[in-house]
């Protein structure tokens, strides 16, 4: 129990360290720039900084997962049992929460918000799914050819995914969100994170599936 507290206590850091950089970095850059590309790419290039880190730093302590979407597809390897990944997912998502009030509190904004950034359609959704898709992939891919590799191509990937999706790659149910409670940059309505994570599950789940057709049902040679 010590040690699912350690790893539960890592997920929530993690997670609400990420969401910090992705809030307060979005934050940020609108501040300084009315340029949406320029404020985009700050956006970017601060979240897939942030993941290089973080996932260094608390990976060796609870596989650094931050996002649901990841601990599922642990579920679906039997590499977790259900009630880990229920409280895994519970602390992601107070993570999050937590990443957006210190956000806020950073920039000395209202703590508690709502977002009115529109983020919905099939475009969108589509997005979401390729995001999740590729993260997944990844991580199962590289997991077990060259772990130590993969906080940078996550990082990479994550920064790609920003430009090429129309979504600009949230791939995270918890990261959803807490994002629907900031009403700035990085926001998304609450009305329409349903559409994305139920996307990113899905993305998710074909990720799985693809992963085991690939490399049938063992590591990728």
């Amino acid at each position: 129990m010590d040690n699912l507290a350690r790893r539960l206590t890592a997920e929530f850091a993690g997670t609400c360290l990420l969401v910090a950089a992705v809030v307060g970095s979005g934050i940020m850059a609108d501040n300084l720039t009315d340029d949406i590309a320029l404020a985009l790419l700050c956006n970017t290039v601060a979240t897939a900084a942030a993941l290089v880190v973080l996932i260094s730093v608390f990976g060796p302590v609870s596989g650094a997962h931050f996002n649901p979407a990841v601990s599922l597809v642990m579920l679906f390897l039997k590499e977790m049992p259900l009630a880990a990944f229920l409280l895994y997912s519970l602390a992601q998502t107070l993570g999050g929460i937590a990443g957006t009030i210190l956000a806020h509190a950073m920039f000395e904004l209202p703590i508690v918000q709502f977002s009115t950034h529109l983020r919905t359609g099939t475009g969108q959704w589509i997005a979401e799914a390729v995001a999740a898709f590729g993260l997944i992939l990844t991580i199962l891919t590289v997991s077990k050819s060259k772990p130590d590799n993969i906080p940078m191509l996550v990082g990479l990937y994550i920064a790609t995914a920003y430009w090429f999706t129309a979504s600009t790659s949230f791939a995270n149910p918890a990261v959803t969100l807490a994002r629907a409670l900031t009403d700035t940059f990085a926001g998304i309505r609450p009305m329409d994170a349903p559409g994305f994570i139920l996307a990113q599950i899905a993305g998710a789940l074909a990720a799985f599936g693809f992963w085991k057709f690939l490399s049938r049902g063992g590591a990728p040679r």
